[in-house]
């Protein structure tokens, strides 16, 4: 397969003083921009991810770039290679998932994460990108976490992913950072020490 190739937000506390000719009022409590992105149900991701696994005990590095459009019952993810072209398309439904490749059978798969590794050579977690890719995620207790943008804990997931949350952005002080570069990592029967980062370029509502 060709190659696949792959701001930290400022809180901002304002106040104000009043002062009369007897007292002075305390100042008006404005609340700080969120940290952490809001999840939402529908949105459109794009970006760039670069892999690194073992494949026959010999070190394997590919990068490139993707597309995400996620809605309530349906992803669809595109991964591209450096050069733009489509080397993979993978729908992601309720209770089926496909992967398309030029010159390929399509395959299909209840887990869509092993028809990424299967297809692919590597894992790619895609049933967990869903909520990771926006902050949020399962940890190996079980309890539902948010990343936050000033916090640096690796996150482990209750599936063996270690999430690192390197940094974030936020384009307006007054909406909530997301997530803009996400490091992924965990050990696997199939392609041994596996690493992925995940850039994100672009972000809007779906």
């Amino acid at each position: 397969m060709a190659g696949l190739a792959r701001v930290a937000c400022t809180a901002i506390l304002v106040g104000s003083a009043l002062t009369s000719c007897a007292s002075l009022a305390p100042p008006p409590s404005l609340p700080s921009p969120a940290t952490t992105v809001r999840p939402v149900t529908s949105i459109e991701l794009g970006g760039r991810l670069s892999v690194r696994y073992q494949n026959n005990g010999k070190e394997e590095a590919v990068h490139g770039s993707f597309s995400w459009s996620q809605r309530a019952g349906n992803t669809l993810v595109t991964l591209r290679s450096p050069l733009g072209q489509t080397l993979a398309t993978i729908t992601i439904g309720p209770a089926e998932s496909t992967l398309s490749q030029a010159g390929q059978p399509t395959r299909t798969a209840a887990d869509p994460d092993a028809l990424a590794t299967e297809a692919l050579g590597w894992p790619l977690p895609l049933a967990g990108l869903r909520d990771w890719l926006q902050g949020q995620a399962t940890n190996v207790a079980g309890e539902r976490v948010t990343a936050s943008s000033t916090s640096t804990t690796p996150i482990v997931t209750n599936d063996g992913w270690q999430l690192q949350y390197v940094s974030w952005e936020a384009s307006d002080p007054a909406l909530p950072a997301r997530p803009k570069r996400i490091d992924l990592s965990r050990t696997t029967p199939q392609a041994g020490d596996v690493g992925l980062r995940i850039v994100i370029d672009s972000w809007q509502p779906g």
